[in-house]
């Protein structure tokens, strides 16, 4: 039976909890059915410690982990809480997005470089929108319990985005509710 180590196909089946004074919140689910797949020790969005306690299991095989803020997400910086002008978000006539835009949701933006990030609501005023752009789970402790579905050699085919931002969630549009399963909570 194989295991996983760099350049393996894998499908994981697991939860991710965020961990508090004992008590644990469920985050992000993967099932079986829709497992979250990557190429093993290739993937930049990986955490280093959860690759490190996956390198060597098999098919079929569970894991339980748990890691501090550092080993995680970080811990939640101020600096990337923006207050932007609510102007960014209207349309060529003046409307502000209430439908992409508003307190809780998810939205994508792009940096002045091009690149993709995701930002959470946090308050809309008369002239301001506060985003923050740090990971959801930026400053938590956060636990995986789960179980290796799948462990393969890399095909071709495994290479290719599975959408358009290529997070591999299956939605459509990563706007859409994946939660930060784009850019990942691996």
């Amino acid at each position: 039976m194989e295991t996983i180590k760099p350049g393996k196909y894998i499908e994981l089946a697991y939860e991710v909890y965020e961990v508090e004074k004992k008590e644990e919140a469920l985050m992000m689910k993967f099932t079986e059915e829709h497992p979250d797949r990557f190429i093993f020790g290739v993937e930049k969005d990986v955490l280093p410690d959860f690759e490190k306690g996956l390198q060597g299991l098999k098919a079929g095989d569970t894991f339980d982990m748990t890691f501090a803020p550092e080993q995680a997400f970080g811990k939640h910086e101020q600096e990337y809480v923006m207050e932007l002008d609510k102007a960014i978000f209207c349309n060529e006539e003046g409307e502000f997005d209430s439908k992409t835009v508003y307190v809780g949701n998810v939205i994508p933006m792009m940096t002045e470089d091009g690149y993709r990030v995701h930002g959470i609501v946090l308050d809309i005023t008369d002239e301001k929108v506060s985003v923050d752009f740090n990971h959801p789970l930026a400053g938590k402790t956060v636990r995986y319990k789960g179980k290796v579905v799948t462990v393969r050699d890399a095909k071709a085919e495994d290479m290719q985005p599975q959408h358009s931002c290529g997070c591999g969630c299956g939605h459509d549009s990563c706007g859409d509710g994946c939660g930060d399963g784009c850019g990942g909570c691996h």
